[in-house]
């Protein structure tokens, strides 16, 4: 019985459809039994004559006369088996360059599969390129573009309010007003940009010491403090699936998406916002949402407050600040959780 058919892998080009290379038939000893037919016929022939040969005849044979029959009875038998042996190895040598064809034809068929499946790949690989550098300009236009609706120049991140201050509602002329002073909070300078960014980034590690006073200096404000505290409690929930934000590497997206979704736009149009093309992240994240019930309250918590922050913090950053923004370890989680929320839709 014949081996069954396989398939061989190859690092370059996957599986490919492989044959092993057929053995030659092995010879029938029809042959040998021809042969063996005529040597036995011969022999009965011979016997036959000899044994009606008259008597007179038979005797007294002389030595050239024996040495002459000798020769012509075992000459013919000779020659019946080496015709035998030349016809089987001419059958031999047929099935054996027939196998030889069977095997080339099959090397020929998997070069050639190998061959299509090689170009195949050259081709995916570039056309993964061309995507890759595309992300890369647009993700570079979106870094250092910069917004022209402000007018005159802005002051620098380290100085300028990350939130916009809210107006205060005009005070009712029939209500007392209460010698209480002016609350702390309002006495405080406002988080700069560059803190709220910093805050949002979390610090790298126990030694990031300017990540943790900006962190500190981000949890006075009552607002910062509840978008942080719901994002530590989402980064930690995901940690317990082993998804990190450092290792999502989401496509950037324009910044003026951003400032349309902080103005309350949905749909395709934003929907570049999700750039998490992490599959196995998501697929952890969507199951959790499904199944968790404290995971998923946690989620929509953060996000509820992530769209509130960033709506007051649009009105003050510039097209830069809101792409750093979205660099942060809390944008990513945004981005996470808002593609399998389906808040962008």
């Amino acid at each position: 019985m014949g081996e069954p058919q396989s398939e061989r892998k190859t690092p370059e080009s996957g599986a490919v459809p492989w044959s092993p290379v057929p053995q030659p038939d092995v010879p029938s000893r029809r042959t040998e039994w021809v042969a063996g037919g005529l040597t036995v016929l011969w022999l009965a022939l011979v016997g036959a004559f000899w044994l009606f040969l008259p008597a007179g005849e038979a005797a007294g044979p002389n030595a050239a006369s024996l040495v002459m029959t000798v020769v012509g009875v075992v000459l013919p038998v000779v020659m019946i088996w080496i015709a035998a042996v030349t016809a089987r190895t001419a059958q031999e040598m047929r099935a054996e360059a027939q196998a030889l064809k069977v095997a080339l034809e099959a090397m020929r068929s998997a070069w050639l599969n190998q061959t299509q499946i090689r170009g195949g790949q050259a081709l995916e690989k570039k056309l993964d390129e061309v995507a890759i550098a595309a992300r890369q300009a647009e993700s570079a236009l979106a870094t250092f573009s910069t917004r022209r609706d402000h007018g005159g120049a802005q002051p620098p991140a380290d100085r300028k309010a990350a939130l916009a201050v809210p107006k205060a509602a005009a005070p009712v002329d029939d209500q007392p007003r209460l010698a209480l002073g002016t609350p702390a909070e309002d006495l405080k300078p406002p988080v700069s940009v560059a803190d709220f960014i910093r805050a949002m980034q979390f610090p790298d590690n126990a030694e990031d010491k300017e990540g943790f006073r900006a962190l500190r200096r981000a949890l006075e404000d009552r607002t910062m403090a509840k978008l942080l505290r719901a994002a530590q409690d989402v980064l930690n929930l995901l940690a317990q699936d082993g998804i990190y934000m450092d290792d999502l590497k989401p496509d950037r997206a324009r910044p003026e998406l951003w400032r349309r979704f902080a103005k309350g736009e949905r749909g395709r149009e934003i929907a570049a916002l999700g750039g998490v093309r992490d599959r196995s992240s998501l697929a952890l994240t969507s199951g959790r949402m499904r199944t968790d019930t404290i995971f998923r309250d946690a989620a929509h918590h953060f996000l509820r407050q992530f769209d509130r922050t960033f709506t007051e913090f649009e009105q003050n950053a510039s097209d830069e600040e809101v792409a750093e923004l979205a660099e942060t370890r809390t944008a990513r989680a945004f981005m996470l959780l808002g593609r399998v929320t389906g808040t962008f839709d």
